[in-house]
């Protein structure tokens, strides 16, 4: 139930977002990921191929929302 409760917060404070914060939300989880490459760098030795993977991986759930009717 707890959970719940959060998911529903969340949802709510979401809504309340223009277009412009959610862009410097995705800024700063750029700048975090490559704060990390910094720190460890064997993360950038994988192929390009791993990085095409994750990026496509991690977009089907919003493209899939997004076209959803």
């Amino acid at each position: 139930m707890v959970i719940m409760g959060f998911i529903q917060w969340r949802e709510s404070k979401i809504r309340k977002m223009k277009w412009y914060d959610i862009s410097l939300i995705k800024l700063a989880s750029i700048a975090f990921g490559l704060l990390l490459a910094k720190f460890y760098a064997p993360i950038l030795g994988f192929d390009w191929y791993w990085y095409v993977i994750v990026i496509i991986l991690a977009a089907i759930l919003p493209i899939r929302r997004m076209l959803k009717k």
